[in-house]
């Protein structure tokens, strides 16, 4: 027996044009909202990082900025220009203090110069990290914000 096959042709022709303009605008749409959404974003995990920091003179608090990447896509960067942010944020290991300039360290208080200081380290004051942890958080609820949900 001969195997038999059905043998037709069809052809179609779909306007797309319509359709990616529709979806253009729906991605424009989207993409203006995931934009607000991270800049609302950067704004939370900024005021959280200043929440968080420790406060002596207030100068770290402060210093926390958010600002966009640069380049393309949505993006930012939560951070300070303060030099002893770090050593508030991950602590520092007992070390020896030694004079920079002169033979002898002296503050106001002390009861006489000293050629160096041991000191003890510090306790990590995380400020920075756990507020970029918070990140997922803050954008979702952000977006769902904007979007009206």
């Amino acid at each position: 027996m001969t195997p038999r096959y059905f043998d037709a042709s069809a052809s179609a022709r779909i306007d797309t044009r319509a359709y990616e303009r529709g979806l253009r605008r729906y991605l424009g749409r989207m993409s203006d909202d995931v934009h607000r959404a991270v800049e609302r974003t950067g704004t939370d995990v900024q005021n959280e990082a200043r929440r968080l920091a420790p406060v002596d003179t207030g100068r770290l608090r402060s210093s926390i900025v958010a600002r966009p990447t640069p380049g393309r896509g949505a993006g930012y960067e939560v951070g300070t220009n303060v030099t002893y942010a770090a050593a508030v944020e991950f602590g520092t290991a007992p070390h020896v203090i030694v004079p920079r300039n002169g033979k002898a360290l002296y503050w106001p208080g002390a009861r006489h110069p000293v050629a160096k200081v041991n000191h003890p380290g510090t306790k990590a004051q995380p400020f920075l990290r756990p507020a970029v942890e918070k990140t997922e958080f803050f954008f979702r609820r952000n977006l769902e914000q904007i979007r009206g949900r």
